[in-house]
């Protein structure tokens, strides 16, 4: 990644795009990682010697792109994730989805437990923690096959969006986990972002649309976001 895409900064907080196939955090494959990323960034930028703080408040799978806040300091941090906790942080989502005959919208109400691989599945409620998200169909590729949705998430469960969306017919184009295995790019992009300032309470909404490449320009919807 030759820059870092920032979208707004402060004292407290700082947000930015996570591009695809870039870790959120580091793990034991030892490759790049936002926090290692944006800590460099502001070590750099303000010339702070030794370790950087930078609170992680949320993640984004590996291969998926989006919107992303990470706290500076540690009130900010502790703030944000109580929002999380209590359902007032939202992420908003774009997908591409297999199979045209997706609803123009609706929901899926699920139970999905957490497997030792790090993969997750749907099983009875009995054994897995409730999950729901909404969607909207904005736009079908019939030549494709392929429909384009806006997805608004209730939980925030492992896996949730490629695990509900497989589940119910709809896997998302290019997940190789959940859906077909090939060769090509995951389409789940953090669309929107909207949360209260952890130190002022007013409301923020950043907004960025998926990279302009790939399966994304088979969408017009897209491109007029």
């Amino acid at each position: 990644m030759n820059s870092l895409e920032v979208l707004y900064e402060d004292n407290h907080i700082i947000v930015v795009v996570k591009p695809n196939n870039i870790l959120s955090q580091a793990d034991n494959t030892g490759d790049v990682d936002m926090l290692s990323i944006i800590k460099y960034y502001l070590k750099k930028k303000y010339n702070k010697p030794g370790n950087v703080y930078l609170g992680l408040v949320h993640r984004l799978d590996r291969p998926v792109s989006g919107v992303m806040v990470f706290a500076k300091t540690s009130k900010a941090a502790s703030r944000l994730s109580n929002q999380v906790r209590e359902h007032i942080f939202k992420k908003t989502y774009l997908a591409i989805v297999n199979n045209i005959d997706i609803d123009d919208s609706g929901e899926y109400l699920d139970y999905i437990v957490k497997q030792n691989d790090n993969s997750s599945k749907v099983v009875d409620n009995e054994n897995g923690k409730y999950c729901k998200l909404m969607y909207n169909t904005l736009e079908r590729n019939k030549k494709l096959n392929l429909a384009l949705v806006k997805v608004d998430l209730e939980t925030g469960r492992h896996h949730q969006i490629r695990v509900q969306f497989s589940h119910h017919n709809h896997a998302l184009y290019g997940d190789q986990r959940y859906g077909k295995r090939d060769n090509n790019q995951i389409c789940l992009h953090a669309y929107r972002l909207e949360f209260n300032h952890p130190i002022t309470k007013e409301k923020m909404t950043f907004e960025k649309k998926p990279p302009q490449l790939g399966m994304w320009l088979n969408f017009n919807a897209v491109s007029s976001m």
